[in-house]
């Protein structure tokens, strides 16, 4: 069973779960990756910072993790 994520989750802890996911952040324009906030900041409040729609990228990463 594919994992699920929330727009609670740490983007660094995003990260660890499938590196994978890096391009999909890049591509929606979340291009700070390896910043220091990516550590302690949710998918929400970088999507919220950077302009995002939280609901369509956590779609594109859940729909991501699923076809694995």
């Amino acid at each position: 069973m594919a994992q699920t994520v929330t727009k609670d989750i740490i983007i660094g802890d995003l990260i660890l779960i499938d590196r994978g996911i890096i391009p999909i952040l890049m591509n929606a324009g979340m291009h700070c990756i390896g910043c220091p906030s990516s550590q302690g900041e949710t998918l929400e409040e970088a999507c919220m910072v950077h302009g995002m729609d939280t609901e369509a990228l956590l779609k594109d990463i859940n729909d991501y993790l699923a076809s694995k």
